[in-house]
């Protein structure tokens, strides 16, 4: 699971220590919310589902989908429907493929969800190797359902902006920028990431 409320706090206390620009935006926004989903398939399956549709656009698929082939987490279900099963979810051919490529990989063995490499970057190409997840869904899965502490999501553009605020910066700083700055707050970047978002939503703040 995510980042716990007290895992949080704590990163970010730390950081702070290390960085007086957070410890101001903090004390204006206060501490975020855990973001944590389950661990395992669904939740790389609903990765794939939610890609470039709204929130209730990908429940609906996710919904149609399951009253088709039967229970999503069981990855079975998927490796063994048609493509015609598929489309009928409203699942393009693009994201049927994607989600017949999560489902074969764990299916046969290739991807254990529970024995992820500790390696953050092993786990990372672990990951990518399948169809349709990029290194953003990649690090938001690490980050959100393993509670991966120090998982920096520096090509997020959200993360760029709101750092790039925080940090004083007159333009959005670059991804490569993002990662040189961030290499002093190991290993708290996962917190620093949930902070970001949680400003970033929160304009008023």
């Amino acid at each position: 699971m995510g980042l716990s409320a007290e895992q949080l706090r704590t990163a970010l206390d730390a950081l702070c220590g290390r960085e007086p620009a957070f410890a101001s935006a903090l004390a204006n926004a206060g501490y975020p919310e855990p973001r944590i989903r389950e661990r395992g398939y669904a939740t790389l399956l609903r990765t794939i589902i939610g890609q470039q549709v709204s929130t209730k656009a990908a429940e609906s698929v996710w919904r149609k989908l399951e009253g088709i082939v039967g229970p999503l987490t069981d990855p079975g279900n998927i490796a063994r429907a048609s493509d015609e099963q598929l489309r009928e979810a409203g699942l393009s051919r693009q994201k049927a493929g994607y989600a017949r490529s999560l489902a074969e990989e764990i299916t046969t063995g290739r991807l254990d969800l529970d024995r992820l490499p500790d390696d953050d970057e092993e786990a990372i190409a672990a990951l990518v190797r399948i169809k349709g997840i990029g290194r953003w869904s990649a690090e938001i899965y690490l980050l959100f359902a393993e509670g991966r502490p120090d998982i920096w999501p520096a090509g997020d553009l959200a993360v760029q902006i709101e750092v790039g605020r925080i940090l004083g910066h007159d333009a959005r700083p670059s991804e490569k920028l993002i990662r040189d700055l961030a290499e002093a707050w190991r290993p708290h970047r996962g917190a620093a990431a949930i902070f970001a978002w949680h400003v970033y939503n929160n304009p008023t703040l």
